[in-house]
Order: C-alpha cells, then sequence, then structure tokens
C-alpha cells in the first residue's frame, strides 16, 4: 500500500522545493494488539511502515523506513520489550 491522494502543501508557495502530502489507506490492526483497546493499526508502505495508535486515529502517525520496521518486528517477535 502507498499514501494516496498526494497533493502540493499550500505553504510550498511557486518554489521548486515543495512538500507533498499524502495519507494511508488499508490499516490493520497488529496481531499483538490486546482486546482491552490498547492497539496500533499499521499501514504498509513501499518504503517501510505507517504506525498509528488506534485510540486517536485522527492524531497522526509515524513512518519507519524498511530497515527500521524490520528492526523493530524482530525486537518484538524476539520478545525485548515484554515488561
Amino acid at each position: 500500500m502507498k499514501p494516496v491522494g498526494w497533493r502540493k502543501s499550500s505553504y510550498s508557495g511557486n518554489q521548486t522545493n515543495c512538500v507533498e502530502v499524502g495519507r494511508v489507506t488499508g490499516w490493520r490492526t497488529s496481531s499483538y494488539s490486546h482486546p482491552n483497546g490498547n492497539c496500533v493499526e499499521v499501514g504498509g508502505l513501499s518504503g517501510g511502515a505507517a504506525v498509528r495508535d488506534t485510540k486517536d486515529r485522527d492524531g497522526g502517525y509515524f513512518t519507519t523506513t524498511p530497515a527500521q520496521w524490520q528492526a523493530f518486528i524482530a525486537a518484538v517477535k524476539g520478545d525485548r520489550f515484554r515488561r
């Protein structure tokens, strides 16, 4: 999945160094999320992944590179985040 609906930021003006904004679609809930509502959703990107909180979907999301996402998944599977 890739961000869709790309548009040039209205703050870019007529310069060639512009910012484009897109949105991620096709979010899915992580299989590691718990039924108590403490969940994250993942949206795949061609260059990594996007992650957001299910309790605050309009609060934004962060993106990762493929290497960062692979390292994070390896850490989760390796149980490095258990308390």
